[in-house]
């Protein structure tokens, strides 16, 4: 292993041996509540992405590992990450590790999925990151089985991350509201554009993952309902380009986005 970066006590390192790249297949199957013996990525399908010229990154917080992510190089200058997971607060060493790592190569771009619905991976991404939301994809990976996805469609919004730009947010103005175009599944409103037609504003529930474990039902309605909202925004051309701390969304016609005075967030993640 070869050190990538070095931060508040945590390392972070390319993983190349068998038994770091086990304790990260590992480290995964906890993170989705899978078993040991059936981890999202084994270790020899990490093996083979870092033997075909993919990067493993694993964090330390001294000797327990703490945090881990995939990427791939792919096509036209770009990266693309496969899976990321930390412990609170080290997501972002982690993914500074992978840019570092990208951009070493002559990447411009990282692109990777998450769930629309986990609105503290949407604030990681379009905020902490300053990524925009490019794709909305619905069932992407179709059932899944593991015990943080179970009962749920594997809807995915493609995040991309511009390596070479500063990380920035694109935070919303103050903006004259249109009243309510969707009703989400708790009665109250789900969506609503700007006057102007700029900015479409989309909610999601406080804890999808919660949810989705006490009351599935509600959960796939939620899912429905944000659904409908991106896929009509992303048909029209809009981007997701921030996240509110009470879980507003924000998408924007790229033209339009305004430039945040706010400083400069993992999974896939799941």
């Amino acid at each position: 292993m070869t050190a990538a970066v070095m931060t508040a006590g945590v390392t972070v390192r390319t993983v190349r041996d068998v038994a770091g790249l086990a304790a990260v297949a590992d480290y995964f199957s906890d993170v989705w509540h899978t078993p040991r013996t059936a981890p999202p990525y084994p270790a020899e399908v990490l093996h083979s992405l870092v033997h075909a010229g993919g990067a493993v990154h694993a964090a330390y917080d001294g000797q327990r590992l703490a945090g881990a992510s995939v990427a791939v190089l792919g096509p036209q200058q770009g990266t693309y990450s496969l899976v990321a997971a930390a412990d609170r607060g080290l997501g972002h060493a982690v993914k500074l590790a992978q840019r570092d790592w990208a951009a070493g190569l002559g990447a411009r771009t990282m692109r990777w999925t998450f769930d629309p619905l986990v609105g503290r991976n949407a604030r990681f991404n379009l905020v902490k990151l300053g990524a925009v939301g490019t794709e909305y994809l619905v069932d992407f990976y179709g059932p899944m089985t593991d015990g943080v996805n179970d009962g749920d469609e594997s809807d995915r919004m493609t995040v991309t991350w511009d390596l070479e730009g500063p990380s920035a947010s694109y935070a919303p103005q103050d903006h004259e509201l249109a009243p309510a175009t969707h009703t989400a599944p708790d009665g109250g409103t789900l969506a609503r554009r700007d006057l102007a037609g700029r900015h479409v504003f989309c909610r999601v529930p406080d804890d999808i993952v919660e949810l989705r474990a006490t009351d599935p039902d509600l959960a796939l309605r939620w899912r429905y309902a944000v659904r409908e909202v991106f896929l009509e925004a992303f048909a029209e051309g809009f981007r997701a380009t921030d996240m509110s701390r009470d879980g507003w969304y924000t998408l924007t016609l790229p033209h339009s986005r305004p430039r945040s005075s706010e400083g400069t967030r993992m999974e896939e993640a799941a």
